[in-house]
């Protein structure tokens, strides 16, 4: 969790002063300034399934170690060179070791979040977001003071800390989230998608997140000055109260899924954020506006942290690095698309337009997970406990597939394998789960 809170400040301190950073020294026009974030994107696409698959190999904090010295190494070299061609390949680079890291780190959470995995996950992304936020604050003073320089070497010290910190506990015995070695076939990612509801998540995550990079994060600001006539520092302020309420919300969301069907909160939620997202186009009073701004805040907080954790309760253990890994593939497809379908529909029909098919498209999908959910939990009351828990089975997925009572202590399978002589011994994280969504246990 420290780990996360310094990638994230240095990445909040370094992301909003980049754009003058190119300007500046390397003279970048305004294409070369918007195919940075798109390069990053590339290399975190490419990288997040890989590093998904390469978890099973290394371990977890290695490989988030080696993703954090790339990052650190990369921002170093970023401020030695004045080619903006090296400058973008580095920054791809880049990308790649912020996919090592995401991705393991939000593995070990899902792994470690047990029946709390819902809180867990949203701590998590509470951390991430007061690191960007803190960040964020500290990037303009630290430009103007210290040198257009020194963001990027704030984020080399914050990533270089970061993976002392984590280095440290892989020193630790029985930390080091070590591969496991007792399946005759490791897992694939067929075996993951082959799981109930996964590529519904999968979908619900890279839409939610077309939405906040391509209708909030792009064009909020401009209606915001265009439709409520507010002043940049006024956009500014309305900004913050909605990351307000985002932390907020995202705390509510944690604890509701640990108590509740986590698909059918999810889907709630959904309905919650397209509604919205939508009647945002129906205000143009900048009171009214400072309101919902803080809704449709607190509706991306609750929904954010909801199809990570769902997937984690889907997924077999040893499975899950390539599941979160195939979960940030697809999100990091919804951020790159979102911004050029969300900028088309404004630039096509009308500014308005891309907050009323988000809202549409949010609704819809929240139906989906609602109608999904509650089938669950009709087949489950329909028949014998030990009846679906053997059906499950025969599918192929974990007992609990929304964070069951019965799950105890991390994620160990409440069935035990009995030993000669009477003596059961519960299997362990590291790989002797019941044979869920890609594992093949060896007798």
């Amino acid at each position: 969790m420290a780990a996360a809170l310094l990638f994230n400040l240095g990445q909040g301190a370094l992301r909003p002063t980049l754009p003058l950073y190119l300007q500046q020294v390397l003279g970048a026009n305004y294409r070369m300034v918007t195919l940075i974030p798109a390069v990053f994107g590339a290399g975190k696409w490419l990288a997040s399934l890989p590093t998904g698959y390469l978890l099973g190999r290394l371990g977890g904090h290695r490989l988030m170690v080696a993703g954090l010295v790339v990052i650190a190494t990369c921002d170093v070299a970023s401020v030695t060179t004045a080619v903006f061609e090296l400058f973008l390949g580095i920054r791809g680079v880049g990308g790649m070791g912020w996919a090592m890291f995401g991705v393991v780190a939000t593995t070990v959470m899902v792994d470690r979040g047990g029946p709390r995995r819902g809180r867990v996950i949203s701590l998590l992304l509470m951390s991430e977001s007061i690191g960007l936020l803190l960040g964020s604050l500290a990037s303009g003073w630290l430009y103007r003071r210290a040198g257009p320089a020194s963001p990027f070497l704030l984020e080399a010290a914050c990533m270089l800390l970061g993976a002392g910190l984590v280095g440290w506990r892989l020193t630790s015995p029985g930390d080091a989230h070590l591969p496991d070695t007792t399946r005759s076939e490791p897992p694939r990612l067929r075996h993951v998608l082959a799981g109930r509801g996964v590529l519904l998540m999968s979908a619900t995550n890279a839409a939610v997140t077309a939405v906040q990079t391509g209708a909030l994060v792009f064009l909020f600001p401009l209606y915001l000055v265009e439709r409520g006539q507010a002043r940049p520092e006024v956009v500014g302020t309305l900004i913050g109260l909605g990351v307000l309420g985002r932390l907020g919300a995202l705390w509510l969301a944690g604890s509701l899924s640990d108590r509740a069907d986590r698909t059918l909160v999810l889907g709630i939620g959904l309905v919650g954020f397209g509604a919205a997202v939508g009647s945002v186009v129906l205000m143009s009073d900048l009171a009214l506006l400072s309101v919902w701004s803080v809704f449709v805040g607190a509706g991306a907080g609750f929904v954010a942290g909801l199809p990570t954790a769902i997937l984690g309760d889907r997924v077999a253990p040893s499975a899950r690095g390539i599941a979160m890994g195939w979960l940030r593939t697809v999100t990091d497809v919804g951020m790159l698309g979102g911004p050029i379908l969300m900028g088309a529909l404004a630039d096509g029909v009308d500014l308005a337009a891309p907050f009323v098919v988000s809202g549409a498209l949010l609704c819809g999908l929240g139906g989906v997970c609602y109608r999904h959910a509650r089938s669950g939990l009709a087949a489950r009351a329909g028949q014998p406990r030990d009846s679906v828990r053997g059906l499950r089975r025969r599918e192929g997925l974990p007992d609990h597939p929304d964070g069951g009572e019965d799950e105890e202590r991390g994620d160990r399978e409440p069935d035990q394998d009995v030993r000669p002589g009477g003596a059961a011994e519960a299997d362990s994280e590291s790989g002797h789960e019941d044979a869920g969504v890609g594992d093949h246990v060896v007798p």
